[in-house]
């Protein structure tokens, strides 16, 4: 069973990368989705930011072989692989639905990113920069992602001005970041990425000036970098 969980989640890591090929052209949401236009949305990070997800493609294929070839009977491997695994999963199918519906595309990213930090507490001390790291950047950008989706669907359909939406969305990315790499400082890229989005937010909304958002995305980056000077592990 051990080494069934280690290649599911191995597969899944691999059907995941391939998302991008087997669903081409999925560039964000269109802006037509919603009934009021997302038209550069002040919740959306610069594009730039997203080539991440190249770097947790590669990083989550190297972890889980890893863990697969090396690492298959470990018992330190063994309890984060189902959720991570469940995450994955959903995930290989997002792309498509979120070229469809962005209400269950935001509702599938949600299962994602809870099955994804289930999974990152669950991880051990061995080979940290390929069993934790991966997991770390892929929940960080999770929570971000997860939360601007939100942000999205609030101002796309007319419950909030976009500023407003904005700041619900960014307020609930850092509450959940705040939490997460206060409690698991073990896993630092996870505070790292929250920051890496937050800075694409604050380039998006630097021409025009959004003082708000900027302001707010400012606040939270010094609040995450604040929380390695405490020591909970």
């Amino acid at each position: 069973m051990q080494l069934l969980w280690a290649v599911l989640v191995f597969l899944a890591a691999v059907v995941f990368a391939a998302g991008p090929v087997l669903f081409p052209g999925f560039n964000g949401f269109d802006p037509a989705a919603f009934p009021v236009p997302q038209d550069n949305p002040p919740v959306q990070p610069a594009g730039y930011a997203f080539a991440i997800w190249g770097l947790i493609y590669l990083w989550l294929i190297a972890g889980t072989g890893f863990g697969l070839f090396r690492r298959a009977d470990a018992p330190d491997w063994q309890p984060h692989r189902q959720p991570l695994f469940i995450s994955l999963a959903v995930g290989v199918v997002w792309l498509p639905v979120a070229q469809l519906s962005p209400i269950a595309a935001t509702a599938m990213i949600w299962v994602m990113l809870v099955t994804a930090l289930l999974a990152l507490f669950r991880t051990g001390d061995m080979d940290r920069w390929l069993q934790v790291s991966p997991l770390a950047v892929y929940a960080g950008w999770l929570t971000a992602a997860s939360s601007v989706s939100i942000g999205l669907l609030l101002a796309g359909y007319g419950l909030l001005g976009p500023t407003p939406a904005a700041l619900v969305a960014l307020a609930i990315a850092l509450a959940i970041a705040l939490v997460i790499q206060y409690r698991l400082h073990r896993a630092p890229l996870y505070g790292i990425t929250v920051i890496w989005a937050l800075v694409a937010v604050i380039v998006a909304n630097s021409s025009p000036l959004n003082i708000a958002v900027v302001g707010l995305s400012v606040v939270g980056i010094f609040a995450i970098l604040a929380l390695r000077g405490t020591d909970t592990e």
